[in-house]
């Protein structure tokens, strides 16, 4: 009766996101942009630029500029596939596509380093 909280039967997991976030940002240099493009990229064995852009509703120029070149430089994505891989394309696009070196496109994944910090993530937000 006099207790200043109580519990229901369902379980909040984002009841420390704010905690698990200023935690990232102070202690690992993350900030809000990185660590949702890297939870957004955590169950994917390899990504384009554009496909993230595209699920995320940002840029592609962005998400390199402000992502995925910054992230190079700290380790947490390695190229996948370092040589040139396919564009997106239609059906009927695909039908008759002529391969070229310049319609081409790299494949990124997060390296180990990312996917520690992220499982780190969600173990803090676990409580």
């Amino acid at each position: 009766m006099l207790r200043p909280y109580e519990y229901n039967n369902e379980r909040n997991y984002l009841k420390n996101l704010d905690v698990a976030m200023k935690y990232f940002r102070k202690e690992h240099e993350i900030n809000y942009t990185f660590l949702m493009i890297m939870l957004f990229c955590y169950d994917l064995e390899f990504w384009t630029a554009d496909h993230v852009a595209d699920k995320m509703g940002r840029s592609s120029k962005k998400v390199k500029e402000l992502f995925i070149y910054p992230a190079m430089n700290r380790d947490l994505v390695y190229k996948h596939f370092d040589r040139l891989s396919p564009k997106r394309m239609s059906h009927e696009e695909h039908l008759f596509y002529e391969e070229t070196k310049m319609s081409y496109r790299v494949r990124y994944a997060l390296t180990q380093k990312a996917r520690l910090l992220i499982q780190q993530f969600y173990k803090m937000l676990e409580g």
